[in-house]
């Protein structure tokens, strides 16, 4: 396989966990764009966007993303939900490497992330109405998730999930 195959989709959308998986399945390395993110400054993604703001988050998350994506070895790799926003990140791996959006529902979302603090985007104080900031999320995001190759519905086990992208990318690898 010479392509990367690049997981994208809502925070809570199991990109962790079936990237993990489908990386065990396939024999490559797992990346996590969030966790490289955390380890090269030494915090979590939470206080990074409290410390020194989202903007900040975003072009670190930008030069990071980008350097992964230009090493020629392939992997399996879960981006953090807003990094295939970014027109220069979409741009490269929608040209060079293979994009699955793992599609998940609102109630999926709201139920996985109903209880976390690490999710800056949904702890902003006043937030009383969780479904809604996460529906206006999806609304925002989902035109351009659609934008990657494969669209695979996760409302089945990670297993399950890594059968249809198998499925979906066995002309690919």
């Amino acid at each position: 396989m010479k392509k990367k195959i690049i997981l994208i989709g809502m925070m809570g959308s199991g990109k962790t966990t079936i990237g993990k998986k489908l990386a065990k399945i396939l024999n490559l390395d797992f990346i996590d764009t969030d966790k490289i993110i955390e380890k090269d400054c030494k915090i979590k993604i939470n206080k990074i966007f409290e410390k020194f703001g989202e903007s900040f988050f975003r072009k670190k998350e930008e030069k990071v993303v980008l350097k992964l994506l230009s090493k020629k070895k392939s992997s399996v790799m879960a981006l953090g939900g807003g990094a295939f926003l970014n027109k220069k990140v979409q741009k490269k791996i929608i040209k060079e490497n293979v994009s699955i959006w793992l599609d998940v529902s609102l109630e999926a979302i709201y139920k996985r992330c109903k209880g976390s603090n690490q999710r800056p985007l949904l702890n902003k104080k006043n937030n009383s109405n969780l479904k809604k900031t996460i529906k206006e999320l999806m609304q925002i995001r989902k035109p351009i998730y659609s934008k990657a190759k494969f669209v695979i519905k996760t409302n089945k086990s990670a297993t399950e999930v890594c059968k249809k992208i198998l499925f979906s990318i066995k002309n690919i690898i």
